[in-house]
């Protein structure tokens, strides 16, 4: 994936096949379960079990709003138009913005999932499918993430191979 042009807030990508279909992990949101955020962690807090139930409700429907985004944008026809070596996709800096918290939640909740490793995870052999596909989908999300983060901190585009 690379940046193409930035002009103001709005950003052009040429976009593989390959990554194209990798963008698929945007389906798996959200994978930071629930339960993992806390309105404080050890500090006794008024009505605590009742302003916690709100910040779970308030989540749900965030996520489910995303996740419906989610669909829209990867069945946008406009967004992704097919050139000789794959596609170009323009973003606004809002999207990119929302697209890394999503991605970011993909990221964190596979690392949730396989425990929360202190070392970066590798594919190893005899590993379970479980586990693999979480490290993949680490791997994944951290790609589009560092992309989407070097386009609008002022990453100057690739240009063209």
């Amino acid at each position: 994936m690379k940046l193409i042009r930035a002009v103001q807030d709005q950003f052009q990508f040429e976009i593989s096949r390959e990554e194209k279909h990798l963008l698929n992990v945007l389906q798996l949101y959200p994978l930071v379960p629930a339960s993992h955020h806390q309105l404080s962690q050890g500090c006794e807090i008024p009505e605590q079990e009742e302003n916690q139930r709100l910040l779970e409700d308030s989540l749900k429907a965030q996520r489910e709003e995303n996740r419906k985004k989610v669909v829209e944008l990867l069945n946008e026809s406009k967004r992704f138009t097919e050139t000789a070596s794959g596609y170009r996709a323009d973003f606004a800096r809002g999207e990119i913005e929302w697209l890394l918290q999503v991605l970011n939640d993909v990221r964190v909740g596979s690392w949730l999932a396989l425990g929360s490793p202190a070392a970066h995870p590798e594919v190893k052999p005899g590993m379970s499918h479980q586990t693999m596909s979480h490290i993949v989908t680490m791997g994944i999300a951290a790609f589009f993430e560092m992309r989407f983060l070097n386009a609008v901190s002022g990453g100057q585009p690739s240009g063209h191979d």
